[in-house]
């Protein structure tokens, strides 16, 4: 999904630019050699080493498997990989490569995420209340999307916050949990999250905040939004 998301190389809205141009939607297939296993049930209806991945401009990345590998599974045949097909993500229970399992979408080889401790100040307030001010950050960049800023917990001011059930998943950084602030008698959902158990690459952030969402103020020393290049 990251060469074709947000700014990324094969996207409509490339940061950069490519030499010489090309036009038009592009996709790219290419070899992808883990093993890739869909389970329904009990049982393993589709197990081999031998799937593509396909980057598609406007779509999550998704695996392409030989034909005859599909069975009784639906598949759609995919134009730019003659005899592969894509099935559902829904078609199955559950998806693992290699050992793993996963969640939404395969994850991308070319996606980073790359957590850097800053000076970049990040301050946050609820219902008149700061929760954080503090330039002791940790800014994450994570391919195709903006940065964003975690915290320490020993800089926010915890007291007024509340783990929810909100949660999310990525296959980048793992279960995220939520938090409520809680003003006096005011309650506002889910205006910030983290990762308590973090996938390793996102390790420098474990336990750590980010804020975002209806009724919060976020104001963060960012580097500008735009940084397409002419």
């Amino acid at each position: 999904m990251s060469l074709v998301a947000g700014h990324g190389p094969l996207s409509s809205r490339r940061a950069g630019r490519l030499s010489p141009p090309v036009g038009g939607s592009m996709v790219l297939v290419e070899p992808h050699p883990r093993r890739v296993r869909a389970v329904r049930g009990d049982d393993v209806v589709l197990d081999t080493e031998r799937c593509l991945l396909v980057h598609r401009e406007g779509h999550p990345l998704s695996y392409a498997f030989p034909a005859e590998l599909a069975g009784a599974l639906p598949a759609t045949p995919v134009p730019e990989a003659p005899g592969y097909v894509t099935v559902p993500w829904t078609a199955v229970d559950d998806w693992f490569e290699e050992g793993r399992r996963l969640v939404h979408y395969p994850p991308n080889p070319y996606h980073r995420v790359d957590c850097r401790p800053t000076t970049r100040r990040l301050r946050v307030t609820v219902g008149g209340e700061t929760l954080v001010d503090t330039d002791q950050t940790v800014i994450v960049f994570e391919t195709a999307l903006a940065p964003r800023l975690y915290v320490d917990p020993a800089h926010v001011r915890t007291e007024l916050l509340r783990a929810t059930d909100t949660s999310s998943y990525c296959n980048y950084k793992g279960v995220a949990t939520y938090w409520a602030a809680i003003i006096g008698e005011t309650v506002v959902p889910d205006v910030a999250w983290s990762y308590a158990e973090p996938l390793p690459e996102t390790e420098p952030i474990r336990g750590f905040f980010s804020f975002e969402g209806d009724g919060v103020s976020v104001s963060a020393e960012l580097p500008a939004a735009d940084q397409t290049f002419r």
